[in-house]
């Protein structure tokens, strides 16, 4: 069996999708994004939390790594690392990315992208003595970073095993958010 025979032989979309949200869509998608995180949780999804990060290095090559969700609000969707890491170092030349979580158990995928800002020195330092006295093992004074991204975007994707996919997008304007209501979509993932 050839590669692709073999991969399109693997199921797909298997998991089991929420019961219809009666709740109406929040103004801001941070409050749907808890709603959707805790569902989640609730049905199961082990490290709900964990995202893939993307940046791209100052050549423009793109670059991916998995970390976890510190915190979500007004000021942004957090995460944390070493500066001196190669995230570090992309985030200081190109201060922009993009977040990718995905719960095949409830047939959802939230994707945020934007620009991205370092919290305060206080902040990053309130993160890393959050942590385990392992994990702050080695990190030198500064050298810890709580990273912010400030969505410019942010995609809400449930998942259909007919294939006719719910998109939601929030966008952000002037004005504040400007919401797309949920459309079918019928495009393979």
């Amino acid at each position: 069996m050839t590669m692709a025979a073999w991969l399109r032989s693997i199921p797909s979309l298997t998991g089991t999708p929420p019961e219809q949200d009666a709740e109406a869509l929040p103004v801001a998608p941070e409050a749907l994004f808890e709603r959707w995180i805790r569902q989640a949780v609730d049905a199961g999804v082990a490290e709900a939390h964990g995202a893939t990060l993307a940046t791209v290095d100052a050549d423009g090559i793109p670059d991916a790594r998995t970390l976890i969700l510190k915190d979500l609000g007004p000021q942004g969707w957090a995460f944390a690392g070493p500066r001196a890491s190669a995230k570090g170092a992309q985030l200081a030349t190109q201060p922009a990315a993009a977040l990718n979580f995905w719960w095949p158990a409830v047939l959802r995928a939230v994707r945020v992208r934007g620009r991205v800002v370092e919290a305060s020195a206080e902040d990053s330092a309130a993160d890393l003595a959050a942590r385990s006295a392992a994990a702050r093992d080695g990190i030198e004074p500064g050298g810890w970073v709580l990273w912010r991204l400030v969505p410019d975007r942010v995609e809400f994707w449930q998942g259909s095993p007919d294939r006719r996919h719910l998109r939601t997008i929030y966008r952000r304007t002037a004005e504040g958010w400007q919401l797309t209501e949920p459309a079918n979509e019928s495009e393979n993932r």
